[in-house]
């Protein structure tokens, strides 16, 4: 057990898994949250690991998928979030939905009752000095403003931000069956699911070209003046910035009706709303892709617009936060340290990924670096051919700096296959690499260094 602690600022996804993985490799954890003292506009609790927006981890196929990809790479290095995340699941198709109540509560005792782990509610406004030892900043997309402004100082980069967008929920008793139906695409059964695990409304022709004028003709939220000029993350447009783009945007985007069948009319609708559960009761469902800054009045107007939700009553409301990243590639190092204070490494959505599992992934990662560098090792990043190499590589150096935007992971971020591969077979190539070189590295992932050079790079 190691003496010397490290200090986690941020009990989201990547704080609480980083906190997890030092605690588990020996080391001293002081975990610091601001919440409750210091309440955000997207969290409802004090939870550690509580997930503001979807409740989605998204597909868990490891051989067709790069997020289902990253889920396994974590599963297999003891990640605290997918053992909590499998515990916790609920049926959603092929994708991987969790109950984020009980998944919330789940990775906060994990942590409360560790013993190596100290969790204090505090504000934090400037980054840990060198004599405060080694720590990780995993703040996430609501860092403190005060916090925010010492980084960007530190950096001396210009502030980078956007906005993410939270979708609504309905109460299931709220919406009407003899227009909806329960269908996953494909009829495809993911973890814990059983083929017929979304709830779809579906829109002919004219009830889809009536919703689309109400969405561009309802009352939005104004932007404040420094807010107007923060661009939008390209994977999380709000649905009535979509359908500013085309009239048929959001039928070939979150509305697309491929893969379903009306039972009504043994057809595929013109278009479709689909629904997918956001707790273990099932008494709650989340609007897929219908993140939105539509007011409040003016969601439950246009909505009620939707067949199947005439009368729906809505357990939240969907609501806009910002956003806050740094410019990885610039000021980050390929383990994560932050290069203008080397005793700090940065971890989650503030380095520049964008998603719960990335977020987690990159948490995992820098845990298991300090971990290392505390054995007096030198931690060697992930292979990029691994999920978790792709990504770390992308928001540390493989982005252009100069138009570095968040990103999910994807197998775009991979490197290339052998031509002579079929495209048929190259995802599924991809995802056997990867895990046979996570493996190579799991088994020595760091190597010896001597005790000037680390000395040499905590100062």
């Amino acid at each position: 057990m190691s003496d010397v602690g490290v200090t986690i600022v941020g009990g989201g996804l990547a704080g609480s898994e980083a906190a997890w993985q030092l605690a588990q490799a020996g080391i001293r954890v002081r975990l610091l949250e601001m919440r409750p003292l210091c309440p955000t506009p997207a969290h409802k609790s004090d939870r550690l690991a509580e997930l503001v927006c979807s409740n989605s981890f998204r597909s868990d196929d490891c051989f067709g998928n790069a997020v289902g990809l990253l889920h396994e790479e974590m599963r297999r290095l003891g990640s605290l979030v997918m053992a909590m995340g499998d515990r916790h699941k609920l049926p959603a198709g092929s994708a991987l939905a969790v109950d984020r109540e009980g998944f919330a509560r789940a990775v906060s005792e994990a942590l409360e009752g560790h013993p190596l782990v100290r969790i204090e509610r505090r504000v934090v406004e400037r980054l840990p000095a060198r004599e405060d030892g080694p720590a990780i900043i995993a703040t996430g997309p609501l860092t403190h403003p005060a916090l925010a402004e010492d980084i960007k100082r530190v950096g001396g980069e210009h502030e980078l931000a956007f906005f993410d967008a939270i979708a609504p929920i309905v109460y299931k008793d709220s919406i009407d069956f003899s227009k909806a139906w329960m269908q996953s695409r494909w009829d495809e059964a993911g973890p814990g699911g059983t083929g017929a695990d979304y709830i779809n409304c579906p829109l002919d022709k004219e009830q889809y070209e009536a919703f689309v004028d109400a969405l561009l003709t309802a009352e939005k939220t104004e932007f404040r003046e420094w807010e107007k000029d923060t661009p939008y993350f390209e994977g999380c447009l709000p649905i009535e910035v979509m359908a500013e783009r085309g009239r048929d945007t959001l039928r070939f985007g979150p509305m697309k009706p491929v893969g379903l069948t009306d039972p009504r009319t043994g057809k595929r609708p013109w278009a479709v709303v689909q629904l997918r559960q956001d707790n273990a009761l099932g008494t709650l469902w989340n609007m897929v892709g219908f993140q939105t800054k539509l007011k409040h009045g003016e969601q439950v107007r246009v909505f009620r617009t939707i067949p199947g939700l005439e009368r729906a009553e809505f357990a939240r409301l969907g609501g806009l936060h910002r956003n806050t990243f740094l410019n990885g590639p610039r000021l980050l190092d390929p383990t994560l340290r932050f290069r203008p204070m080397p005793w700090i490494r940065f971890a989650g959505q503030i380095t520049g990924c964008e998603g719960y599992v990335e977020s987690a992934a990159l948490g995992l990662l820098a845990g298991r670096f300090w971990a290392a560098e505390l054995a007096g090792l030198e931690p060697v990043p992930p292979p990029p051919e691994t999920a978790h190499g792709a990504l770390l590589a992308h928001v540390t150096g493989g982005a252009r700096a100069e138009t570095f935007q968040p990103m999910n992971v994807n197998f775009g971020l991979f490197p290339p296959l052998p031509p002579e591969i079929p495209k048929q077979a190259r995802k599924r190539a991809i995802a056997e690499r990867a895990l046979a070189a996570l493996a190579r590295w799991a088994a020595t992932p760091a190597r010896p260094v001597p005790s000037a050079c680390q000395s040499a790079k905590l100062g």
